[in-house]
């Protein structure tokens, strides 16, 4: 069965804190796999990062990271300056990973979030192209590292370089490394593919990371988001990685001003309870 987790980021209103209690709390609530600020990892110390890792292994609690490359780090930027710190910055959380053991590391690696072409232009050839290069050379300290680099197809809102499966699988194919991989999110697929189903079968061999979330930002189950199907294709593919759910309920901070949550999804819910409920239903599909 997959391993089920959780991104830290549904209990808080800013990127950057402490991941240990959400440690305690996730392992508390039954879940596999508890998913962190991959910028904030690469940031840290590697004493802190040991400290992390040991507190993690001691709940029997996987990590995966996750990240949104700031503007300055834009590797698909028509300056050569910002890809190049974009380039350092995505080796420099390759490697901390690296120290931790490896794994997983996802969301928009690939350009920057949030993005929008510039005013008047309708060609994203020339940033695809640009990603492609960059990845290609920032995707070898993945390999060195034990780290797998999955490009999150997010919606035409957030981002407008990789908004379907398609061009994902497209633009791994280019990179052509064994450690580029595809990573959907349900909350994006709702909006952009035409059947959440048959993107992930065209991803296949290609997904290296699934994040689930209901169309409305709430945790699975508490919207119309086809799960059965979803479940069902996920087996087809035989795909073993992390299952990770990835909610945003609360207003506030820097969390709520970047997902655009606008109202508080989180009245008259507990969210412990909201969660634990979301990682049943998940287990009782994903038989």
């Amino acid at each position: 069965m997959n391993k089920i987790g959780i991104y830290y980021a549904y209990w808080t209103q800013e990127w950057d804190v402490d991941f240990h209690p959400f440690i305690d709390k996730v392992a508390g609530l039954g879940f596999d796999v508890l998913e962190v600020n991959a910028g904030t990892v690469g940031n840290m110390t590697a004493d802190e990062r040991r400290e992390l890792k040991a507190h993690a292994d001691h709940k029997g609690i996987a990590l995966s990271y996750c990240i949104g490359l700031p503007h300055q780090y834009d590797i698909a930027s028509e300056d050569e300056a910002t890809r190049k710190r974009g380039i350092a910055y995505l080796q420099q959380m390759a490697a901390a990973i690296g120290e931790m053991g490896g794994g997983r590391m996802g969301g928009i690696i690939y350009s920057s979030w949030p993005s929008t072409l510039p005013k008047h232009v309708t060609d994203k050839r020339p940033y695809l192209e640009r990603s492609v290069a960059s990845m290609k050379v920032a995707v070898k300290a993945a390999e060195d590292n034990n780290v797998f680099f999955n490009m999150e197809v997010v919606n035409r809102f957030e981002q407008y370089l990789l908004n379907t499966c398609g061009e994902a699988v497209a633009y791994c194919q280019m990179v052509g490394s064994p450690n580029a991989k595809v990573m959907l999110d349900t909350f994006h697929m709702n909006i952009e593919e035409d059947f959440a189903s048959e993107a992930i079968l065209q991803a296949g061999e290609h997904l290296g990371h699934f994040h689930i979330g209901e169309n409305n930002r709430m945790p699975p189950g508490y919207g119309h988001i086809p799960w059965t199907e979803i479940a069902a294709a996920l087996r087809q593919i035989n795909y073993q990685g992390y299952v990770v759910m990835e909610p945003f309920l609360k207003p506030g901070g820097q969390v709520g001003a970047d997902i655009k949550v606008y109202r508080d999804l989180s009245t008259g819910i507990d969210m412990d309870d909201a969660a634990y409920k979301a990682l049943l239903f998940m287990r009782g599909l994903m038989k």
